[in-house]
């Protein structure tokens, strides 16, 4: 349970998912994941050293600038992490049956429908205000 808690607690960012997203092109000086996200230095000197505690960053100097790579074995193992508690009912593409997942798939479309809903009483909210 720790590794999945720390898994959620690293990924709960939405600069950290960013930064990921980034790193995935390959190796990036701190000044251009700044300058890419439109943050300070600082801030993703900090978000990358929360994920390099956490394993999901590697960095490597040459001269004066330190590049950061993504981890992906440690990103493969943050997904699998993440699968333990998916509620689309896929279960990752384990085989299961339909009939063992149909519990499952019923509740997350009755989650589905709900979000839709309020995102139409949203768009029809915002109409009448144009009127």
């Amino acid at each position: 349970m720790k590794i999945e808690a720390e898994s959620f607690k690293v990924l709960s960012v939405e600069s950290r998912v960013k930064i990921i997203e980034l790193l995935k092109g390959g190796p990036l000086s701190v000044n251009t994941i700044a300058e890419a996200l439109g943050v300070s230095q600082s801030a993703v000197s900090q978000h990358l050293r929360v994920m390099k505690q956490a394993g999901l960053v590697t960095d490597e100097r040459k001269g004066y600038h330190i590049y950061y790579s993504l981890n992906k074995d440690k990103l493969d193992r943050y997904q699998q992490e993440l699968i333990k508690v998916c509620t689309c009912g896929c279960n990752s593409g384990k085989g299961n049956p339909i009939s063992e997942t149909k519990e499952v798939l019923l509740e997350y479309k009755k989650r589905l429908e709900k979000e839709l809903r309020r995102v139409e009483e949203r768009i029809t909210s915002l109409e009448k205000k144009r009127e």
